[in-house]
């Protein structure tokens, strides 16, 4: 299986449980490793073939920006079957942290799914 990955990609959403959180941003980091069959683009150095990355972190930015969420679980849910259906990716493995969440401690979620 191929992959492309974007790693540490840093966005700020409106993303908590309590009260005060529901109205400032956080800052979330996020790492994707995305299927995706390189072979094709590679061969015929075709870049319509390959995946468009700097799209991916696009939608991935909007989603953040206009939604609001109290878990990051439903957070990562969300975005994971956004990517699968937009650009028809086969699996991704989706790994969000929250720095600052828990003192001393890097606390997040990680889930992979395929599509179905």
């Amino acid at each position: 299986m191929d992959l492309v990955f974007i790693h540490d990609l840093e966005l700020t959403t409106k993303i908590g449980v309590f009260a005060w959180e529901h109205h400032i941003e956080q800052k979330l980091i996020l790492d994707l490793d995305l299927a995706w069959p390189n072979q094709p683009s590679a061969q015929n150095d075709d870049i319509n073939l390959a995946l468009d990355y700097s799209a991916v972190v696009e939608r991935i930015e909007i989603f953040a920006k206009t939604r609001q969420f109290e878990l990051l679980e439903t957070f990562a849910e969300e975005i994971a079957a956004l990517l699968i259906e937009q650009f028809k990716i086969e699996y991704i493995k989706l790994k969000i942290r929250k720095p600052g969440a828990i003192k001393n401690a890097v606390v997040g979620v990680q889930i992979e799914r395929r599509k179905n």
